[in-house]
Protein backbone atom coordinates (compact mmCIF):
# COMPACT_ATOMS: atom_id res chain seq x y z
CA UNK A 1 0.00 0.00 0.00
CA UNK A 2 2.60 1.95 1.14
CA UNK A 3 4.79 1.31 -2.76
CA UNK A 4 1.35 2.66 -4.57
CA UNK A 5 1.08 5.69 -2.50
CA UNK A 6 5.07 6.38 -2.80
CA UNK A 7 4.59 6.40 -6.26
CA UNK A 8 2.42 8.87 -7.24
CA UNK A 9 4.28 11.61 -5.06
CA UNK A 10 7.15 10.73 -6.82
CA UNK A 11 6.00 11.57 -9.67
CA UNK A 12 4.60 14.69 -8.19
CA UNK A 13 8.22 15.29 -6.60
CA UNK A 14 9.53 14.69 -10.43
CA UNK A 15 6.79 17.54 -11.92
CA UNK A 16 6.92 20.06 -9.44
CA UNK A 17 10.28 21.46 -9.88
CA UNK A 18 9.08 22.01 -13.90
CA UNK A 19 5.81 23.71 -12.70
CA UNK A 20 8.13 25.98 -10.61
CA UNK A 21 10.34 26.53 -13.81
CA UNK A 22 7.31 27.07 -16.15
CA UNK A 23 6.38 30.16 -13.95
CA UNK A 24 9.45 31.99 -14.40
CA UNK A 25 9.20 35.48 -16.12
CA UNK A 26 11.77 34.96 -17.94
CA UNK A 27 10.70 31.93 -19.21
CA UNK A 28 7.61 32.68 -20.56
CA UNK A 29 9.25 35.86 -22.41
CA UNK A 30 11.54 33.35 -23.96
CA UNK A 31 8.87 31.24 -25.12
CA UNK A 32 6.85 33.99 -26.59
CA UNK A 33 9.94 35.30 -28.11
CA UNK A 34 10.60 31.67 -30.21
CA UNK A 35 6.75 31.64 -30.95
CA UNK A 36 6.57 34.83 -32.54
CA UNK A 37 9.60 33.82 -34.76
CA UNK A 38 7.99 30.48 -35.41
CA UNK A 39 4.54 32.75 -36.82
CA UNK A 40 7.35 34.54 -38.84
CA UNK A 41 8.77 31.49 -40.86
CA UNK A 42 5.90 29.44 -40.66
CA UNK A 43 4.30 30.41 -44.52
CA UNK A 44 8.02 31.48 -45.63
CA UNK A 45 8.71 27.38 -44.76
CA UNK A 46 5.35 26.21 -46.14
CA UNK A 47 6.75 27.71 -49.60
CA UNK A 48 10.11 26.73 -49.94
CA UNK A 49 8.74 23.13 -48.99
CA UNK A 50 6.61 23.32 -51.93
CA UNK A 51 9.16 24.13 -54.33
CA UNK A 52 11.63 21.52 -53.20
CA UNK A 53 9.01 19.19 -53.50
CA UNK A 54 7.65 20.16 -56.94
CA UNK A 55 11.04 18.98 -58.16
CA UNK A 56 9.88 16.01 -57.14
CA UNK A 57 6.66 15.20 -57.03
CA UNK A 58 3.49 16.35 -59.05
CA UNK A 59 1.38 19.63 -57.63
CA UNK A 60 -1.34 17.21 -56.56
CA UNK A 61 0.92 15.10 -54.77
CA UNK A 62 2.41 17.59 -53.10
CA UNK A 63 -0.22 19.31 -51.87
CA UNK A 64 -1.84 16.33 -50.87
CA UNK A 65 0.68 15.23 -48.86
CA UNK A 66 1.01 18.80 -47.21
CA UNK A 67 -2.37 18.62 -46.25
CA UNK A 68 -2.24 15.71 -44.98
CA UNK A 69 0.71 16.80 -42.99
CA UNK A 70 -0.92 20.00 -41.42
CA UNK A 71 -4.32 18.35 -40.84
CA UNK A 72 -2.38 15.84 -38.80
CA UNK A 73 -0.80 19.10 -36.46
CA UNK A 74 -3.19 21.43 -37.00
CA UNK A 75 -7.08 22.30 -36.61
CA UNK A 76 -9.58 21.37 -39.10
CA UNK A 77 -9.85 25.21 -39.92
CA UNK A 78 -6.21 26.06 -39.59
CA UNK A 79 -5.15 23.14 -41.57
CA UNK A 80 -8.02 23.88 -44.37
CA UNK A 81 -6.68 27.52 -44.79
CA UNK A 82 -3.15 27.11 -44.87
CA UNK A 83 -3.38 23.93 -47.45
CA UNK A 84 -5.83 26.56 -49.90
CA UNK A 85 -3.60 29.07 -49.72
CA UNK A 86 -0.43 26.99 -50.54
CA UNK A 87 1.12 28.38 -53.91
CA UNK A 88 -0.64 26.75 -56.91
CA UNK A 89 3.65 26.71 -58.70
CA UNK A 90 6.72 25.79 -57.69
CA UNK A 91 8.57 28.97 -57.64
CA UNK A 92 12.37 29.99 -56.56
CA UNK A 93 11.31 33.03 -53.98
CA UNK A 94 14.41 33.94 -52.99
CA UNK A 95 12.66 36.94 -50.52
CA UNK A 96 10.84 33.77 -48.82
CA UNK A 97 13.95 31.69 -48.52
CA UNK A 98 15.69 34.89 -46.44
CA UNK A 99 12.56 35.44 -44.24
CA UNK A 100 12.40 31.47 -43.20
CA UNK A 101 16.44 31.59 -42.50
CA UNK A 102 15.94 35.01 -40.61
CA UNK A 103 12.68 34.17 -38.60
CA UNK A 104 14.70 30.07 -38.08
CA UNK A 105 17.60 31.86 -36.78
CA UNK A 106 15.51 34.39 -34.27
CA UNK A 107 13.59 30.45 -32.84
CA UNK A 108 17.34 29.58 -31.91
CA UNK A 109 18.94 32.72 -30.49
CA UNK A 110 16.05 32.76 -27.40
CA UNK A 111 16.26 28.93 -27.56
CA UNK A 112 20.08 29.19 -27.14
CA UNK A 113 20.00 31.76 -23.92
CA UNK A 114 17.09 29.08 -22.39
CA UNK A 115 18.59 26.11 -23.00
CA UNK A 116 22.19 27.68 -21.82
CA UNK A 117 20.54 28.93 -18.22
CA UNK A 118 18.78 25.79 -17.71
CA UNK A 119 22.36 23.61 -17.98
CA UNK A 120 24.08 26.37 -15.81
CA UNK A 121 25.98 27.32 -18.68
CA UNK A 122 27.43 31.29 -18.15
CA UNK A 123 28.55 32.15 -21.60
CA UNK A 124 25.79 32.57 -24.76
CA UNK A 125 27.64 32.20 -28.30
CA UNK A 126 28.29 35.61 -29.99
CA UNK A 127 25.57 36.69 -31.81
CA UNK A 128 27.28 35.89 -35.63
CA UNK A 129 28.60 32.49 -33.76
CA UNK A 130 24.86 31.45 -32.73
CA UNK A 131 24.07 32.38 -36.43
CA UNK A 132 26.63 29.83 -37.34
CA UNK A 133 24.34 27.46 -35.52
CA UNK A 134 21.39 28.19 -35.96
CA UNK A 135 22.07 27.82 -39.80
CA UNK A 136 23.63 24.09 -39.44
CA UNK A 137 20.38 23.00 -37.11
CA UNK A 138 18.19 24.87 -40.05
CA UNK A 139 19.44 22.63 -42.61
CA UNK A 140 19.49 19.43 -40.25
CA UNK A 141 15.69 19.90 -38.81
CA UNK A 142 14.47 21.55 -42.44
CA UNK A 143 15.75 18.34 -44.25
CA UNK A 144 14.50 15.83 -41.68
CA UNK A 145 11.07 17.87 -41.87
CA UNK A 146 11.28 17.63 -45.87
CA UNK A 147 12.27 13.71 -45.87
CA UNK A 148 8.63 13.47 -43.66
CA UNK A 149 7.31 15.31 -46.16
CA UNK A 150 8.70 13.34 -49.28
CA UNK A 151 7.75 9.88 -47.15
CA UNK A 152 4.00 11.21 -47.02
CA UNK A 153 3.79 12.05 -50.90
CA UNK A 154 5.07 9.02 -51.68
CA UNK A 155 2.90 7.17 -49.45
CA UNK A 156 0.19 9.68 -50.64
CA UNK A 157 1.07 8.49 -54.24
CA UNK A 158 0.85 4.76 -54.22
CA UNK A 159 -2.30 4.82 -52.31
CA UNK A 160 -4.42 7.02 -54.40
CA UNK A 161 -7.96 5.58 -54.82
CA UNK A 162 -7.33 2.32 -52.22
CA UNK A 163 -8.48 2.79 -48.52
CA UNK A 164 -6.86 0.40 -46.73
CA UNK A 165 -3.36 1.94 -48.61
CA UNK A 166 -4.73 5.26 -47.21
CA UNK A 167 -5.22 3.92 -43.84
CA UNK A 168 -1.82 2.19 -44.16
CA UNK A 169 -0.18 5.36 -45.02
CA UNK A 170 -1.76 6.94 -41.82
CA UNK A 171 -0.68 4.85 -39.67
CA UNK A 172 2.66 4.72 -40.98
CA UNK A 173 2.45 8.68 -41.03
CA UNK A 174 2.00 8.71 -37.31
CA UNK A 175 4.55 6.01 -36.17
CA UNK A 176 7.04 8.20 -37.69
CA UNK A 177 6.45 11.30 -36.49
CA UNK A 178 7.57 10.85 -33.21
CA UNK A 179 11.15 9.54 -34.17
CA UNK A 180 11.56 12.46 -36.59
CA UNK A 181 10.41 14.64 -33.78
CA UNK A 182 12.65 13.20 -31.19
CA UNK A 183 15.85 13.45 -33.84
CA UNK A 184 14.95 17.04 -34.31
CA UNK A 185 14.87 17.67 -30.56
CA UNK A 186 18.18 15.74 -29.98
CA UNK A 187 20.26 17.87 -32.32
CA UNK A 188 18.76 20.88 -30.49
CA UNK A 189 19.06 19.34 -26.79
CA UNK A 190 22.51 18.56 -27.86
CA UNK A 191 23.92 21.17 -29.72
CA UNK A 192 22.31 24.38 -29.60
CA UNK A 193 23.56 24.87 -25.57
CA UNK A 194 26.86 26.48 -25.80
CA UNK A 195 27.90 23.03 -24.25
CA UNK A 196 27.99 19.37 -24.35
CA UNK A 197 24.96 18.42 -21.92
CA UNK A 198 25.77 14.59 -21.18
CA UNK A 199 24.37 12.53 -24.17
CA UNK A 200 22.28 10.12 -22.10
CA UNK A 201 20.33 12.64 -20.62
CA UNK A 202 19.87 14.56 -23.88
CA UNK A 203 18.43 11.23 -25.56
CA UNK A 204 16.28 10.71 -22.64
CA UNK A 205 14.93 14.63 -22.87
CA UNK A 206 14.36 14.12 -26.57
CA UNK A 207 12.04 10.99 -26.83
CA UNK A 208 10.43 11.92 -23.49
CA UNK A 209 9.27 15.38 -24.84
CA UNK A 210 8.82 14.34 -28.69
CA UNK A 211 6.35 11.93 -27.06
CA UNK A 212 4.83 14.72 -24.85
CA UNK A 213 4.36 16.81 -28.39
CA UNK A 214 2.46 14.28 -29.70
CA UNK A 215 0.43 13.92 -26.97
CA UNK A 216 -0.27 17.78 -26.93
CA UNK A 217 -1.79 17.28 -31.02
CA UNK A 218 -4.33 14.68 -29.93
CA UNK A 219 -4.82 16.74 -26.96
CA UNK A 220 -5.24 19.67 -29.34
CA UNK A 221 -7.81 17.47 -31.19
CA UNK A 222 -9.73 17.21 -28.41
CA UNK A 223 -10.04 20.44 -27.19
CA UNK A 224 -9.90 22.85 -30.06
CA UNK A 225 -13.79 23.20 -31.03
CA UNK A 226 -14.35 24.74 -27.83
CA UNK A 227 -11.60 27.05 -27.90
CA UNK A 228 -11.44 27.95 -31.73
CA UNK A 229 -14.83 29.74 -31.35
CA UNK A 230 -13.33 32.28 -28.44
CA UNK A 231 -10.19 32.52 -30.57
CA UNK A 232 -12.70 33.66 -33.79
CA UNK A 233 -14.72 36.19 -31.76
CA UNK A 234 -11.47 37.63 -29.62
CA UNK A 235 -9.21 38.04 -32.77
CA UNK A 236 -11.22 38.09 -35.81
CA UNK A 237 -8.94 38.18 -38.62
CA UNK A 238 -6.15 37.10 -36.59
CA UNK A 239 -7.52 34.58 -35.16
CA UNK A 240 -5.00 31.92 -37.31
CA UNK A 241 -2.13 34.12 -36.49
CA UNK A 242 -3.39 33.93 -32.89
CA UNK A 243 -3.83 29.75 -32.99
CA UNK A 244 -0.36 29.59 -34.18
CA UNK A 245 1.50 31.46 -32.03
CA UNK A 246 -0.50 29.88 -28.93
CA UNK A 247 0.73 26.39 -30.24
CA UNK A 248 4.40 27.25 -31.06
CA UNK A 249 4.20 28.95 -27.23
CA UNK A 250 3.00 25.67 -25.94
CA UNK A 251 4.92 23.43 -27.75
CA UNK A 252 7.66 25.80 -26.79
CA UNK A 253 7.10 25.03 -23.20
CA UNK A 254 7.26 21.59 -23.26
CA UNK A 255 10.55 21.76 -25.42
CA UNK A 256 11.76 23.85 -22.44
CA UNK A 257 10.44 21.56 -19.94
CA UNK A 258 12.04 18.38 -21.07
CA UNK A 259 15.63 20.15 -21.16
CA UNK A 260 14.83 21.49 -17.38
CA UNK A 261 13.82 17.69 -16.74
CA UNK A 262 17.41 16.28 -18.07
CA UNK A 263 19.51 18.93 -16.41
CA UNK A 264 17.64 18.91 -12.93
CA UNK A 265 18.70 14.71 -13.30
CA UNK A 266 21.50 15.09 -14.29
CA UNK A 267 22.72 17.77 -11.25
CA UNK A 268 20.67 14.81 -9.29
CA UNK A 269 23.68 12.31 -10.21
CA UNK A 270 26.41 14.06 -9.66
CA UNK A 271 25.42 14.88 -5.96
CA UNK A 272 24.77 11.23 -5.90
CA UNK A 273 28.05 9.94 -7.23
CA UNK A 274 30.21 12.65 -4.73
Amino acid sequence: MQHRRGFPLSIWDAILPTLRYWTETEVHALAFSVAANVLLGFFPFLIVSVSISRIFFSRQTTVAAIDFALRDYFPDALGSFLSSNLPARPVTDWIAILLLLFSSNGIFEPLEVALNKIWGIRKNRSYLHNQVVSLALIFACGSLALLSLGITELRVGSSAGLRIEQWTSILFFKLAAVPLTSLMLFLIYRYLPNGRPPLPRVIAAAIGTGLLLEALKYLNVLVWPHVDARIQREYGVFRYSATILFLSFLATMLVLAGAEWAARGHRQDEVKTE
